[in-house]
């Protein structure tokens, strides 16, 4: 154990901790938020994220080109928004495809929910692959000269031409801040809490909780519960591709399967925060990130994903509910 590194590198391990707890709560958004309405974990909305990434990737190769580059943050502020437009649109149109393939029509017959949950790992493996095949596809419609910036060498890891280098800001402790810092967890925080205002303050956010409390009451009351199943599936997309752009911001490389393990980790943060509680992500994701980080620094890197999930196994066996443990039915006005 490397507890003397732990506390020399403290401030380092906090803050890049945050960082990417910040991206595991956005991604957990769209697993609670569809569990809170569905009770039914959407394993699919992993591929959500992963998707995002690539249209992310795709942006700067359209616009810049597959030479390699490296640029400060506030040189490509205005490219960076383009791709996380994209990123964003891109996540959410996979997540309406979801809904309406894999969950509508088994909501429709009322199926059981092992049904739907299978359908749901289904949906994961078919977008993880078909990603994993896109030369394949480019090929069966004759476009893969045409397409081959975005289809070659499907199964490697895909590099963002240009590299965001961060610029140091200011100093705490042992570590020197940076503007990459800065926006993915400020960016994050923003955004999570433009939704619990829109799910607080709306009309639709009331329609989601409703739904979520009592489905039938609901429907009684005139609400369209497929609407708002699309909605919540809309904005659980739109959270994963802003997640996607942050990711693609501060690690800048992605593949095929890169949602597989963030999917896991963002999961077990809804879970820790109390899964079905939009607030709970936020504490969950940013919980997981910190003590992720603090764990690698005593046990190894290669202990980093244990950490997390004996966290998640500790939480359960103490509080099965998760930290906080109120569902999105029953959030306050």
């Amino acid at each position: 154990m490397h507890f003397d590194f732990l506390f020399q590198h403290i401030f380092e391990l906090t803050i890049t901790g945050l960082a990417l707890g910040a991206i595991y709560a956005l991604v957990a958004l769209g697993y609670t938020m569809v569990y809170g309405i569905l009770q039914l974990i959407n394993f699919a909305h992993s591929e959500v994220f992963m998707f995002g990434t690539f249209a992310f990737a795709w942006v700067f190769v359209f616009i810049h080109g597959t030479t390699s580059a490296s640029q400060g943050l506030g040189s490509t502020i205005g490219l960076l928004i383009l791709a996380l437009v994209a990123a964003m649109l891109t996540s959410a149109a996979v997540a309406l495809l979801i809904e309406r393939v894999a969950y509508r029509p088994l909501l429709k017959k009322d199926a059981p929910k092992l049904i739907a949950l299978i359908s749901a790992i289904g949906a994961s493996f078919t977008l993880s692959e078909l990603m994993g095949v896109r030369d394949k596809v480019a090929a069966w419609f004759g476009l893969e000269d045409n397409l081959s910036n975005y289809v070659s060498n499907a199964r490697d890891i895909y590099a963002n031409p240009v590299t965001i280098n961060p610029k140091g800001l200011f100093t705490i402790g042992d570590y020197t801040v940076t503007d990459v810092d800065l926006v993915v967890i400020g960016a994050a925080l923003a955004m999570m809490l433009a939704l619990d205002i829109f799910v607080r303050r709306t009309r639709f956010g009331r329609g989601i909780r409703a739904v979520a409390q009592d489905p039938e009451s609901a429907l009684l009351m005139g609400v369209n519960s497929t609407r708002i199943i699309q909605i919540t599936f809309l904005i659980g997309g739109l959270m994963a591709g802003a997640a996607a752009a942050l990711y693609m911001l501060k690690i800048g490389t992605t593949r095929q399967n890169a949602g597989f393990i963030l999917g896991v980790k963002a999961f077990t943060a809804a879970v820790l925060g109390g899964i079905g509680n939009l607030r709970g992500a936020l504490l969950g994701g940013l919980l997981l990130g910190v003590v992720e980080n603090w764990g690698s620094a005593v046990f190894g890197t290669q202990w980093k994903d244990v950490v997390a999930f004996v966290l998640l196994v500790l939480i359960l066996l103490v509080r099965p509910s998760g930290l906080l443990g109120e569902a999105l039915g029953k959030a306050r006005a």
